[in-house]
């Protein structure tokens, strides 16, 4: 699987100019509505996604009611706002009751690339370093490490499946507009950091 990831691989730029329609599906933040704008999108149903996007974008009485038919629609709404210029970058969701999503956005600003990583409970599931810089985009790897250092998916996934490398895989999902292998690399590591772990407890047997 790692002879098929580039982790060399570097967008040109975070900031291009976008089509109207996918610049204001990447200010929805809702998971699952967006899977659903992004599916449309793709399918180049636009007069169905325009009607979603009129109105989905989202009223505060609809999220309320979504929320209401099942906690999964809760996912990402609880993110910080983008500041004026940024964009996300990624996102890993978790498939708990209320679809958790942590995500980096990124902006420019004197001439550089500033990141920051966001959860939806002010920062506190961080335990890294959760601010960058750089002149340039990350490559796939280096992006990945900034992101995985900041937000503890290995100890999230310990904490509720222990050492069940299958509950593990299943139970989170990794998806970036610049960084196609993103979920893959992501799984990746988790898979390395299993053996890893298995290795050590076999060598402490």
């Amino acid at each position: 699987m790692s002879d098929q990831i580039d982790l060399n691989h570097r967008p040109h730029t975070y900031f291009r100019p976008q089509a109207l329609e996918r610049y204001l599906l990447s200010k929805v933040k809702g998971t699952v509505l967006r899977k659903k704008l992004r599916a449309l999108f793709d399918a180049g149903q636009h007069a169905e996604l325009h009607a979603l996007l009129d109105a989905e974008g989202i009223t505060g009485e609809a999220q309320k009611a979504l929320e209401s038919f099942h906690p999964m629609f809760m996912g990402g709404n609880c993110l910080p706002d983008t500041e004026d210029g940024e964009v996300e970058i990624a996102g890993i969701s978790i498939n708990s009751t209320t679809c958790d999503v942590t995500s980096v956005y990124a902006r420019p600003a004197d001439g550089a690339i500033h990141y920051r990583v966001v959860d939806e409970y002010g920062g506190d599931t961080l335990q890294g370093k959760a601010e960058a810089r750089t002149d340039k985009p990350m490559t796939l790897g280096e992006f990945t490490d900034f992101f995985l250092g900041a937000w503890p998916l290995f100890a999230v996934l310990e904490a509720n499946f222990g050492d069940d490398l299958e509950q593990s895989l299943g139970f989170f999902s990794a998806a970036s507009e610049f960084y196609p292998d993103f979920d893959l690399l992501c799984r990746l590591r988790v898979m390395e950091y299993f053996t890893q772990q298995g290795n050590h407890e076999d060598a402490d047997d």
